[in-house]
């Protein structure tokens, strides 16, 4: 039987890509956003309102749904469970994050929106896979309207090692985990995801600066790179979001000064297929660093 999935968080890179791999291979798909009409889904596709702080919404987002990939939003995330299991859900992908396993993760604003939804999947009669991605490869757009201006890249710690996921491996990874079975036509593993918490790197650890030289070659042009004190990175970094994200990301950064990031599961040990690499990312991305 063709059952129904619901794809909530549509409007991201992540929910887009499992949306349309989903739909591809012939599934039901409903994608849902808080705002639906922002929705750009593949013609078939039912685009509905769904907002995890509004339950009024829940009942016509659920109707006939026995699967769910679910964006981290604690805000109304009991209610939305308990509707969930009452509508006959069977299993639940959650993208959670890597921060969650860090130290004080209940505390850390990195963390604590997942660890919140985790905990509330955890409490429930679902079937859960609990998706557990590091940085991603996109968080690099953060670069891009310096790059684009041509001013250095100024960071507090540029030798921060890292080992950043493709989001299109993400998504490949949630549509395996959703149906159980390859979309891509590749061989599997042989390694179920279903209730499973794998955490999710690219398959290369690299640093900032390494990064940025991935960056600069793709461009063809060099990209300055200042290291700066973490005071000026703090004063930097809050202009654009609360000082507890600042203080810690700033501190993961820190952490990671040492040696190389561990690479954990990506799509090579768990879809059985060579996981995209950061210079295939910059390679796609380019025109965001050319901007004017």
């Amino acid at each position: 039987m063709n059952t129904t999935t619901l794809v909530t968080g549509a409007r991201g890179k992540v929910g887009r890509g499992v949306v349309a791999r989903l739909h591809a291979a012939g599934h039901a798909v409903r994608a849902a956003s808080a705002r639906p009409a922002e929705l750009a889904v593949p013609d078939g596709v039912e685009a509905v309102e769904l907002a995890l702080d509004r339950p009024e919404t829940f009942d016509a987002a659920l109707r006939g749904v026995r699967r769910v990939f679910l964006y981290p939003q604690p805000a109304g995330i009991d209610a939305f469970v308990k509707a969930a299991e009452a509508a006959g859900v069977e299993h639940v992908v959650l993208l959670s994050s890597s921060s969650v396993l860090g130290p004080d993760a209940e505390n850390d604003p990195l963390a604590s929106h997942s660890l919140q939804v985790e905990r509330a999947l955890a409490g429930s009669g679902l079937t859960c896979t609990l998706l557990r991605p590091d940085a991603f490869t996109s968080n690099s757009l953060g670069w891009a309207y310096a790059i684009g201006r041509g001013l250095p890249i100024q960071l507090a710690h540029p030798d921060a090692h890292i080992a950043p996921i493709h989001p299109e491996d993400i998504a490949d990874i949630a549509a395996e985990a959703l149906t159980g079975s390859s979309l891509t036509g590749t061989s599997l593993t042989g390694t179920s995801l279903t209730g499973t918490a794998p955490l999710l790197t690219g398959p290369e650890s690299l640093t900032f600066r390494e990064q940025l030289a991935v960056l600069a070659d793709a461009l063809g042009r060099e990209i300055p790179v200042e290291r700066i004190t973490r005071a000026e990175a703090e004063e930097q970094m809050g202009r654009h979001m609360p000082a507890p994200m600042v203080t810690s990301l700033l501190n993961l950064w820190a952490a990671a000064d040492h040696g190389p990031a561990t690479v954990h599961d990506t799509t090579q040990t768990l879809l059985g297929r060579p996981a995209r690499t950061y210079r295939q990312w910059a390679g796609e991305n380019t025109a965001a660093f050319t901007r004017g």
